[in-house]
Formats: C-alpha cells, sequence, structure tokens
C-alpha cells in the first residue's frame, strides 16, 4: 500500500552573498513555471516577467529561431542590498549573476491564486503527490505526474556594460564557469551598480545557445521609510519609500511572507507603479494571518527594471533591482532562535516561535 507523505515547504531566510543570490535565481526560474507565468524575476518569489521599463533585443540567434517568449529558461541579475544608515552617503553590496537553462525549470510547489484586490495577490502552495518516486533528475509537477529538470549550458562570452566600475571601465565580460555567469575575479562594483535610467546591456557572443542581448535599466537605491510594518486583521499594511528620480524608470514588487519558518502557508505579493507609496489590503493580511503565522516574518521590497529576450528554448530575463528585507510585527507572536529569547514559561519552537 502506498502512503502519501506531506512535505513541508521552507524558504531560506537571509540567504545572502553570491551563493545566495545564485539560490535565489534558480528559484526564480522554478518559482516563474509554476505561478503560470507570474513567477518573480527578482528570485524573491512572486510576480515578475517583463515588467519595469526594460527594453527587448536579439534573436533565436545561429541555433534556431526564437521559441516561446512565455517560458522563462534563463535570466541575469544585477541585485542591490542597500544598507545606508540615515544621513549617511549611500551604500551597499551588489551581485551580479546568470544562469540559462534548455527548458523551463519544474517546481514541486505550485502556488495558486486565493484573492486578489487591486495589484495585490494572495497565493497559497500546493505541492503535488507522485506514487512513483520521480528520482533526482526529475519533479512531482502534478499528481503522478514527473517532469526532469532541464540542463544548463553556454551562451558564450557575455559583455557587460552600463555598470559602474570601480577601475572606471565601460565594460566587463563574463566567462561562463561550470555553465554559471558572475564576473571575473578582480571586478568590482561601485555602488549603486548603475544610475537610474541608464542603459545596461549584457550581450552574448554564443555557444550553445545562439548569440543573443538584453537590455534594461539602472534603478536608484531603495529607500523604505516605514519605521515600523505591523500586521492586524482588517488593517491595510501602509508601505512607504523614497520615489525614484525618473517616472516610468522602474517598478515596485512587495513580497509578504510571515510563514517561512514554519513550512510556508501563504504570502501576499504586490505589483505596483514606482510612485512613493502602496497599500497592501486589509483583506488579504486578515486571510494571511488566518493562514498562520511562524517566527521572524518579514516583506521584501523590492524596485526593480525587467528586460526580456528570446532565444530557441525560451526568454531570458534581465533584472536590475534594488531590494530590502524587512521585519514584520504581529500581535502575540514572539520569534526566538532559543528559548532563552522566550518569556518566562514559554519555550522556542521548531517553528522560531515562542509558546
Amino acid at each position: 500500500m502506498s502512503r502519501k507523505i506531506r512535505r513541508i515547504v521552507k524558504f531560506p531566510h537571509g540567504v545572502g552573498g553570491r551563493a545566495g543570490v545564485l539560490v535565489g535565481l534558480l528559484s526564480l526560474l522554478s518559482l516563474h513555471c509554476s505561478t503560470s507565468g507570474t513567477g518573480d524575476t527578482t528570485g524573491a518569489g512572486g510576480s515578475g516577467g517583463s515588467g519595469g521599463s526594460g527594453g527587448s533585443t536579439g534573436s533565436g540567434g545561429p541555433d534556431g529561431p526564437p521559441g516561446d517568449p512565455t517560458r522563462l529558461v534563463g535570466a541575469f541579475q544585477v541585485r542591490s542590498l542597500p544598507d545606508t544608515p540615515a544621513g549617511d552617503a549611500p551604500s551597499g553590496s551588489t551581485s551580479v549573476v546568470g544562469k540559462i537553462y534548455d527548458g523551463p525549470t519544474p517546481s514541486q510547489i505550485i502556488w495558486e491564486m486565493a484573492a486578489e484586490e487591486g495589484g495585490c495577490r494572495l497565493l497559497t502552495p500546493r505541492v503535488p503527490f507522485c506514487n512513483e518516486p520521480c528520482g533526482g533528475s526529475a519533479v512531482c509537477v502534478e499528481d503522478d505526474t514527473c517532469e526532469p529538470y532541464p540542463a544548463a549550458h553556454s551562451a558564450g562570452a557575455v559583455t557587460v556594460t552600463g555598470l559602474n566600475l570601480e577601475s572606471g571601465e565601460a565594460s566587463l565580460v563574463m566567462t561562463p564557469v561550470a555553465n554559471n555567469y558572475q564576473p571575473p575575479a578582480g571586478a568590482k562594483l561601485r555602488y549603486p551598480p548603475a544610475d537610474e535610467g541608464q542603459a545596461v546591456r549584457f550581450e552574448a557572443s554564443g555557444d550553445y545557445f545562439g548569440a543573443f542581448a538584453v537590455e534594461a535599466k539602472g534603478v536608484s537605491p531603495l529607500e523604505l521609510l516605514n519605521d515600523t510594518i505591523r500586521l492586524d486583521p482588517d488593517q491595510d499594511v501602509q508601505l512607504a519609500w523614497t520615489p525614484p528620480g525618473q517616472a516610468g524608470a522602474s517598478e515596485i514588487y512587495v513580497k509578504l511572507d510571515i510563514s517561512h519558518h514554519g513550512g510556508t502557508k501563504g504570502m501576499i505579493e504586490c505589483t505596483a507603479e514606482d510612485t512613493g507609496s502602496l497599500d497592501v489590503p486589509g483583506s488579504l493580511v486578515t486571510q494571511l494571518l488566518d493562514l498562520g503565522v511562524a517566527g521572524f516574518p518579514t516583506v521584501i521590497v523590492t524596485r526593480r527594471s525587467v528586460g526580456s529576450t528570446t532565444i530557441t528554448s525560451g526568454r531570458v530575463d534581465l533584472v536590475v533591482s534594488s531590494q530590502i528585507e524587512k521585519s514584520v510585527e504581529i500581535a502575540g507572536l514572539t520569534s526566538c532562535n532559543d528559548s532563552s529569547q522566550c518569556p518566562e514559561g514559554q519555550t522556542c519552537q521548531p517553528d522560531l516561535t515562542c509558546q
């Protein structure tokens, strides 16, 4: 007799550095496929696609005509994380990374829309079950349906222009290592990595994949103005940030996840114009709270510009973004890493809450 196994879905918290960005990039590809064309091209999860004001150039290259633009098969990401104390000169860290596959990356998590209001959606996860194990080369994407993982390949040397290099040079060249793209050793970026509105261009010379080019615009560093962010039933969450210098140069993506340490139960994602403010509807907040919480809930706010091009296997995105992750307060929730952080008489639970 077969026995179904319930999978607990957990997401990494506070992943940083080049390895963390690469993890986020790979999650970007799988999450996109699971949300029917609305995957987050920042790697934070949620919506994306060819939003923002990025441009699209390129062709299928010598290996064939362009493929299906709804199939996300690769991405390059220029992501900056501001860390500027109030009143100080802008500072932060930047990562540049990329990878291209010969097909979409399947995901074992299917995000389904439970409710929608304005530019925000409440998503809940569904994990399909396959009686026959899919093995290490495939993933269960629907009940009793396995889909193989795609393979990563080279697109040749990628010349990057439009970034602010400490050397003052106008470009850098990324050569794939194990089909992963990162800047060469010694190449350092100034902060911010690109001027607002500046054309950032990634141009591949061609290899397994044909030559192509993709462009997006530089974005200004994001400055979130909320001192605290609190969730209360039936109350809108009012987010505020410093507007960009150029209207239409970027968009805002918000991901609100309050249960990722306890087996994710749902999230709210919003895509909005970069005007300086956004209200996350209280009705969606109530439904998210009702799904359950875990320790260290967060909201991720991303200013981004996205450009796309299409190669034979599908679409390749270029995402230029500035991202801030901020903790969220919830009445009655005390987060913990160990019981010493809990009120007297309570202990720290596996989901990092005091009870």
